[in-house]
């Protein structure tokens, strides 16, 4: 008995030394100037909480209810589970400074804590519901903060009727949604803020761009899209959404038809269309490009943008017929037949001076006549007026026969003379990036890796991707084979594809394939193999060696190209609609990541059978 009293007397005396221990300490940080805040937060954020919550609780009732006092004290209350002494401090701190109204939403986030979700529905109900229109705006704020986006919704939504305007807080209520994934609510905010504010175009389409990311979320809007350009014809903001979505989805047949509308109600002579189908020829959509060039020619044929449109419709023209394999020579000779009409229509002049040296690119390298073509690009570089830019092009065509030709030195110098000129400008990096494929092609790769090292900074995103591309084939074939011997081989054999040589290109591959069998070169060959075959008509032996690469897993690095270029042939030469739709789908399942996945998208969609308008 006696050992169990003085045991209890240790341990009550150890209890008053502490409470002593802390109230000299406190006492003593208040002689330092200080309020004992500091040391409260330092227990506090060694766990220690009982000694935090004893520090605090010494502080001013003013002090107590402060903000930045009160939430560390309220966080160490909780921590000891002393829920209803948390309670009594935040309701007396909402007493103290009625202001602060984060204590409200505090207030329901104890209760939660506390294990009473009710009590915490009640007190946000009772916040929101007393809301005045100053306070919704911090009061959401503190709702985020908190990690409770659904009260921060009802809280923007009181503030709208309180504002009695269905737009007010849309652009919070659009980040909101998108942050929670609700697409469809997006797509109702977004669409009623613009109906009657154009200016708040930019931020729908940045907001719309973040929320979309399924096929059906695209296609939920493109139909609400079109309903409401039948039902508003005159509210000229939904055909701007529309060719926007449609042009996200490269779906340029249909956004061809918003840009004719915005063209004929803004009055802009054929300049929307001339911006969508330059962006549809890009995209390699040439019969979409060749319907805006062919309207911008029959509707405005007094206007600004009719001769460069004339122009521009034999260019995609060209490069329709150079993408379809095997290339026609008599509709090559076509091609030149229509350039020169309209050299005919518009005469030689520095503004036509472009389709003189597309005259001369055919001749070069599709009808084998390098000494015409060296002529006419010659022409070009010596037209008075001519602006440097064409000159330049023109440069670094007559740079290409050189290389036809099998002079190197020649074509070297004229890349070199475009770079110089046209120093961080496409013109300039195409020169490089044409210089660094000289070395290659000559097996001075590291000459060659100098230059693309440094065209992977460039502004142009096609010229960087292909120097990453060249320089990464370089990496990998040169890490282990210093000497670069069978790249060597491999280059050699771009060459001859360079030179339209491709029967011996072809024999090149097979012999390379033979001499290094299981060489890292391998997927590369076969799938370079596979883009001959199909440019000589071969498609059956194409879709033999593509196999080679998509049916072997060590091949990865290929195979999503290797299966988009199998469902290319399917659809486009062998005209096997299911069999391309199955393959199509194939990759957007199997490789969502691929820079394959927009068109193979497009282009399922389309076999599928959806609407296009």
């Amino acid at each position: 008995m006696r050992l169990f009293s003085l045991r209890r007397l240790i341990h009550v005396g150890s209890a008053v030394v502490l409470g002593l221990g802390l109230t000299l300490q406190a006492a003593q940080a208040q002689d330092e100037g200080g309020s004992g805040i500091a040391l409260a937060r330092e227990y506090a954020r060694k766990g220690e909480n009982e000694k935090a919550a004893f520090l605090f609780g010494r502080l001013r009732s003013e002090e107590q209810a402060a903000p930045n006092v009160l939430p560390d004290y309220l966080t160490v209350l909780q921590n000891l589970k002393r829920y209803k002494d948390a309670e009594k401090l935040v309701k007396k701190a909402i007493r103290q400074r009625p202001e602060e109204l984060s204590y409200g939403v505090a207030l329901g986030a104890l209760y939660t804590t506390a294990g009473d979700p009710a009590a915490a529905t009640k007190q946000y109900e009772r916040l929101v519901s007393q809301l005045t229109a100053e306070q919704v705006v911090p009061v959401a704020t503190e709702f985020m903060r908190r990690s409770l986006p659904e009260w921060a919704e009802k809280t923007y939504l009181k503030g709208r009727t309180l504002a009695k305007d269905d737009t007010e807080y849309a652009p919070q209520l659009i980040q909101l949604y998108t942050q929670a994934g609700q697409t469809d609510k997006v797509m109702t905010e977004t669409l009623r803020l613009v109906q009657d504010d154009e200016q708040q175009l930019p931020f729908v389409r940045n907001m719309l761009q973040n929320s979309l990311r399924e096929d059906k979320d695209f296609d939920a809007l493109e139909k609400v899209l079109f309903a409401n350009v039948q039902k508003f014809p005159e509210r000229a903001v939904y055909s701007e959404l529309l060719l926007w979505l449609q042009m996200q989805r490269r779906d340029f047949t249909g956004a061809l038809v918003q840009a004719k509308a915005l063209d004929r109600r803004g009055r802009t002579e054929g300049a929307r269309v001339m911006e969508l189908a330059s962006i549809a020829q890009r995209n390699k959509d040439y019969e979409s490009a060749i319907a805006g060039y062919d309207y911008v020619m029959r509707e405005y044929r007094s206007g600004m943008y009719y001769r460069l449109a004339r122009q521009r419709l034999v260019q995609a023209r060209e490069e329709q017929v150079r993408s379809t394999y095997p290339v026609d020579p008599a509709k090559i000779r076509g091609l030149i037949s229509e350039y020169q009409n309209v050299l005919t229509e518009l005469g030689k002049t520095p503004e036509t001076a472009p389709v003189l040296r597309n005259m001369a690119a055919l001749y070069a390298f599709q009808l084998d006549e390098k000494d015409k073509a060296m002529t006419m690009l010659q022409e070009v570089i010596d037209m008075p007026r001519a602006s440097l830019d064409v000159v330049d092009e023109a440069k670094v065509n007559l740079a290409d026969i050189y290389l036809l030709r099998s002079e190197p030195w020649e074509a070297t110098l004229l890349y070199s003379q475009v770079e110089k000129s046209h120093k961080d400008s496409p013109v300039g990096y195409e020169a490089k990036l044409r210089n660094a494929r000289l070395s290659y092609y000559a097996g001075d790769f590291k000459l060659a890796k100098s230059h693309l090292d440094i065209l992977k900074e460039a502004t142009s995103r096609e010229i960087a991707n292909d120097a990453m591309q060249l320089s990464l084939l370089i990496t990998d074939n040169t890490a282990m084979d210093t000497a670069g011997v069978a790249l060597r081989d491999y280059s050699a054999v771009e060459l001859l594809v360079f030179q339209n040589k491709l029967d011996a290109a072809l024999k090149g591959l097979d012999n390379l394939l033979q001499k290094y069998p299981g060489h890292a070169l391998t997927d590369d060959a076969w799938y370079l193999k596979a883009q001959l075959q199909r440019r000589m008509g071969d498609y059956p032996g194409a879709l033999t060696t593509l196999e080679k690469i998509t049916a072997n897993p060590k091949y990865d690095v290929l195979s999503d190209d290797a299966l988009f270029l199998t469902a290319s042939i399917a659809e486009e030469n062998l005209q096997d609609r299911e069999k391309a739709k199955t393959l199509y789908n194939q990759l957007l399942v199997k490789y969502p990541g691929s820079i394959y996945t927009a068109e193979a998208r497009k282009r399922f969609r389309k076999l599928r059978g959806d609407a296009v308008n």
